[in-house]
């Protein structure tokens, strides 16, 4: 049986099998913004988590940077080869709360990822990897739905269950997925216990798909080392 968070497989695959995208092909413009604020250079090695329909990887690998794009879902990274065969070989699947990969990165970003993960084990798993695979002055990047102060969250039980929603190509019956969305206080205190910090947060957009996501730029805690594994219900 497949865990809650990786419902957007099934999503994909309705989508894609209508002839259409789930999601728009603008890029989040945060990411190229970070990416020239921090003076990355096109040999830094970088990683996507969750790259979706390929809406940020296009304007980062068109730009000639060194990118990994990941994603859990199959469906996903099949899209996007076929896409952007130029950069088939970019794109590969991954679920960072299994597997662990052997590189290290200067930057990794995330947009609109987080929040699909609910449980405090999957979230902390999620900082931890991160965590782990930067390079001693690398930063990263997370974005995730919310205004930083709501808390709500979704019934994982329910993800997968066929419900109606809109698309600009007309109602659609997808599979649910999961949400959960924490105040800026839940954030800090997930990125600290992992054993990261925060350089700098605030509210982004990623227009139209997006229209609030908190963002915080983090690289790993001074003197963190081997980390003690946190844990969560």
């Amino acid at each position: 049986m497949k865990p809650y968070y990786k419902a957007y497989d099934e999503r994909y695959k309705t989508a894609h099998g209508k002839g259409v995208t789930w999601l728009s092909d603008k890029s989040t413009p945060i990411v190229m913004e970070t990416i020239r604020k921090y003076n990355f250079t096109s040999t830094s090695p970088m990683l996507e988590i969750g790259c979706g329909e390929g809406r940020d990887s296009r304007a980062v690998l068109e730009k000639g940077y060194n990118l990994l794009a990941t994603d859990v879902s199959e469906e996903a990274v099949e899209y996007c080869g076929q896409a952007m065969p130029l950069y088939r070989e970019r794109f590969q699947v991954m679920d960072c709360l299994r597997g662990q990969d052997q590189r290290t990165y200067d930057f990794i970003y995330s947009v609109a990822v987080l929040h699909m993960l609910v449980l405090d084990q999957h979230r902390n798993g999620f900082y931890r990897f991160i965590r782990e695979h930067l390079t001693d002055q690398g930063i990263a990047l997370v974005c995730t739905m919310g205004n930083g102060i709501q808390e709500i969250q979704s019934d994982i039980s329910r993800a997968f269950e066929l419900q109606e929603r809109a698309h600009e190509s007309g109602r659609m019956k997808v599979a649910g997925t999961s949400c959960r969305m924490v105040s800026f206080e839940t954030f800090e205190r997930e990125v600290m216990i992992n054993g990261l910090e925060i350089v700098e947060k605030g509210i982004t957009a990623a227009v139209p798909d997006f229209d609030s996501l908190m963002f915080g730029v983090l690289r790993r805690k001074a003197g963190s080392g081997e980390f003690p594994l946190t844990t969560g219900s």
